[in-house]
């Protein structure tokens, strides 16, 4: 029924038959997961077989944006300190999400479920959460008090996240380096920590010798890292694809993604300093959440892409909402600029959700699966069973 609600697909019936046969592959090397891996493995132990992977997924999620929301309700310039109870709640959410985050690829193998819209789905999600756990850091630092660097903070987030991805459409296989979205995650919960136990008024704190702010330091830092990370990302796109003559997936140029990335953020930066109320430094919450879903929309489309190994479109619906705030400037400010921005994040916020569950349903009626149950028949009950009593049998034993 809910797919009559649609009248055009996404995808055609090539796309789906390859994406079923698409296969997951991912390389990581990162620092902290083999420390993690016990914390990891305990926790989903204790998860019931019931429980869908997706399921999982999108409850860390939910509650990952929850803890930030409160975060932007106390600051929404990002310049007012934040309760010091607010930011041991973010930490807490995205330690949550971070854990269910985790779990929900080794819930899909421990329950036999694991299928093409899994990745889609977890990916999904990381797209979405990548936006919120940014924009809370610079909350929690108050880094509204330097636009530019919370700008740059914010987009440069998405755009490494993109990267991954298009390095995984170039090569065919996600790679994750020593230091990557483990260690990322884990940092911005010190620094939600660090405001809860000392108070946000810590990052305010001048540094002898050099004198500057301590969140000035830690942002050079951030700048470091992400140098690094895009550096490790354009050397596995520019070094050529695994498709003919070093295309990508698709059999597209390497660079073909691009275009639909640099239609999110070059009309950001170029609306945020042609503003003539200030849009962007006023409500840089809204903004960042507004071209944040935007941005979400196209890294989907290019995950997608990526796995039914089709060519990605560069124009999307989701840019209908910028065009908004353009159009706003271009006729001289007709209509204030505030009531245009939450305009367009309404809109851009419907389009994201609109495109996520067409694409999933379509996904589900092709596999004939569910997004958030796992059909068990009596076999797999009693597998599932069998497997419980097995578990239990082992830890008696020793």
């Amino acid at each position: 029924m809910m797919m009559q609600f649609y009248k055009e697909k996404i995808l055609s019936p090539g796309q789906l038959k390859r994406l079923s046969e698409h296969k997951y592959s991912c390389t990581s090397a990162s620092l902290l997961d083999s420390y993690l891996q016990p914390w990891w493995d305990w926790l989903v132990s204790k998860v019931p077989l019931w429980l869908a992977p997706n399921l999982i997924t999108i409850v860390g999620l939910v509650i990952n944006i929850a803890t930030t929301l409160i975060l932007v309700y106390y600051s929404p310039d990002a310049k007012a300190e934040p309760p010091r109870w607010a930011c041991f709640l973010c930490a807490l959410g995205l330690f949550i999400y971070q854990s269910l985050d985790s779990i929900d690829g080794k819930q899909a193998r421990r329950t036999g479920s694991s299928s093409p819209l899994g990745e889609l789905f977890d990916h999904g999600c990381d797209s979405v959460s990548t936006v919120f756990v940014a924009l809370s850091a610079c909350i929690a630092v108050q880094l509204g008090h330097y636009p530019n660097w919370m700008f740059f903070q914010c987009f440069c987030a998405m755009t490494l996240f993109y990267c991954a991805h298009w390095q995984s459409y170039v090569s065919g296989s996600l790679k994750f380096g020593k230091i990557d979205v483990t260690e990322a995650q884990f940092t911005i919960i010190s620094i939600h920590l660090t405001s809860a136990i000392f108070g946000p008024e810590i990052w305010m704190t001048e540094l002898p010798l050099i004198g500057t702010e301590l969140k000035v330091v830690s942002l050079w830092c951030t700048v470091g890292i992400a140098i690094l990370l895009a550096q490790s990302s354009l050397s596995v796109i520019l070094g050529g694809g695994v498709g003919k003559n070093g295309s990508t997936v698709a059999g597209t140029s390497v660079l073909s993604p691009i275009i639909p990335f640099s239609l999110v953020v070059v009309p950001a930066y170029i609306i945020y300093r042609k503003s003539a109320d200030q849009v962007y430094q006023n409500h840089p919450a809204l903004y960042i959440l507004s071209f944040g879903m935007v941005a979400a929309k196209v890294t989907n489309r290019l995950v997608v892409a990526h796995m039914t190994k089709n060519e990605m479109e560069y124009l999307d619906t989701a840019l209908i909402g910028p065009c908004m705030l353009f159009l706003n400037q271009y006729f001289n400010f007709y209509f204030d600029e505030y009531y245009v921005l939450w305009l367009c994040f309404i809109w851009v916020a419907f389009d994201f959700l609109k495109y996520s569950s067409q694409v999933c349903l379509e996904i589900c009626n092709h596999l004939k699966i569910m997004l958030f149950r796992i059909p068990y028949s009596n076999d797999s009950d009693k597998n599932g069973t069998n497997r419980l009593q097995r578990t239990k049998s082992t830890k008696k034993h020793h």
